[in-house]
């Protein structure tokens, strides 16, 4: 099954060790991550955490590495992506940097924006003691696999103090030439103490090609820092997409993360935070929209592992076709995670008789001074407001399409940064409510 994985491994290796590219402990990380991989193999139903989610499609495929994609995309087509703000973005096609579509002039005091290749030469120090270091191996067949061929990608650093207003953006575009391709998308944020940031994460498909993008970002928030953290999955409908973001939080620091995503024939979404500094917090939310035959499950994992945190998760779906949704979120709270506060809801609008939804949202307490919560609904239009707006004049079929946006729209208000909130709200508008998005 890993077979084609290993000799393009090798076939990476023997290219980078002719030109001498790589530090020797992430030569090393990278074979024990192949090795770890191999042993682990593709999940299977039988893991608890992939259940609902059969991979039996990707295990099967022969993906090759990813071919070049075309010249022919310009600023322009680059802009539309960027809901009308003019931000710092560095833009990857079927996984490789394009300087000629990346606008990175003059981005804030105190931020650095790399290329994962070059900043192996340029922060060495930075990238061994954090790079491979909060993203797990041991568990996570996949993670290791991104690992194994960790080339390029993103670096992000924030310096201590400092406070940025507006994301900065990193695209990735899959086009028409990624059919049948794999890409190991990789990228480390790290926010020094005391500094504020937000990242915009964004895939995009520009066909309806079938390829596999399998995504690791490792995030560090120092002491009293704070991240918000956006990611957009627009894939293309016969896609691939497992994306990972693993996070490790210092004292008193906030991540705040918001997920959308409604592309991809497959799409996996994992975020995985650790609260290890007393008085952190976290807040997860997302939106998915599924239609046809799409699988889409989000998985999440809140580790409280010092007292007098908090966190709060809302995610909600909306299904329609013969789609499959999953949701799974765990909040681990270990014994000496006093006074933790956490809630957890995952609500779901069912269009279809035909589509259907797995949720479990879990607790696992091991300390006797909490207080937590967690929920989920699934359901479909509420007849009594549809009987209500019916009977104000609002067609039948318009109501339920403003219904369904009101429901989406609730987790939509929790994005701070007010251009992709507008944003998705006028993608969501024109998928339920038939307004057009320049409207």
């Amino acid at each position: 099954m890993s077979t084609p994985y290993r000799e393009q491994f090798v076939a990476l290796a023997d290219r980078e060790g002719r030109g001498g590219e790589r530090p020797a402990w992430l030569v090393a990380r990278r074979a024990e991550a192949m090795a770890r991989f191999e042993a682990l193999g593709f999940p299977t139903t039988k893991n608890e955490d992939w259940h609902y989610t059969s991979l039996s499609s990707l295990a099967g495929a022969a993906f090759e590495p990813m071919a070049a994609g075309s010249s022919l995309l310009t600023p322009a087509d680059v802009s539309t992506y960027s809901f009308g703000a003019s931000l710092p973005t560095i833009v990857f096609v079927n996984g490789r940097y394009s300087s000629a579509l990346s606008t990175m002039h003059g981005p804030p005091d105190g931020v650095r924006v790399l290329r994962l290749a070059s900043a192996v030469h340029e922060e060495p120090t930075l990238l061994e003691r954090y790079l491979t270091r909060i993203a797990s191996l041991d568990e996570h067949a996949l993670t290791a696999l991104n690992t194994a061929f960790l080339h390029d990608g993103v670096v992000l650093h924030i310096a201590a103090g400092t406070q940025v207003s507006t994301p900065i953006h990193i695209l990735h575009i899959s086009d028409r030439a990624a059919a049948g391709g794999v890409t190991h998308l990789r990228a480390l944020i790290v926010v020094e103490p005391n500094a504020k940031a937000m990242v915009m994460e964004q895939y995009v498909g520009l066909g309806a090609e079938a390829y596999f993008n399998n995504a690791v970002t490792e995030v560090s928030v120092g002491d009293g820092a704070t991240l918000n953290h956006y990611t957009l999955q627009r894939e293309s409908e016969g896609a691939i997409h497992i994306g990972t973001i693993e996070v490790r939080q210092g004292r008193d620091s906030h991540y705040n993360a918001f997920s959308f995503s409604s592309g991809g024939a497959l799409a996996r979404s994992n975020v995985y935070t650790v609260l290890a500094g007393e008085g952190c917090g976290c807040t997860l939310n997302g939106l998915y929209m599924l239609d046809g035959t799409q699988h889409g499950d989000h998985q999440t994992r809140i580790e409280h592992a010092e007292p007098n945190c908090f966190s709060r998760e809302l995610y909600k779906g909306i299904l329609d076709g013969e789609s499959h949704g999953v949701f799974n979120g765990k909040v681990y709270v270990h014994p000496v995670a006093q006074k933790t506060d956490g809630k957890q809801t995952n609500n779901t609008l069912l269009l279809s008789e035909r589509a259907k939804i797995d949720t479990k949202p879990q607790l696992e307490i091991f300390a006797d001074d909490v207080k937590c919560t967690h929920g989920a609904t699934v359901g479909r239009i509420d007849e009594m407001a549809l009987y209500y707006m019916k009977s104000r004049g609002i067609a039948t079929d318009t109501a339920r399409k403003l219904l369904t946006y009101a429901f989406a729209a609730e987790a939509l208000e929790t994005i701070e940064f007010a251009a992709l909130r507008d944003g998705l709200e006028r993608l969501t508008l024109e998928r339920y409510a038939g307004v057009e998005a320049g409207a």
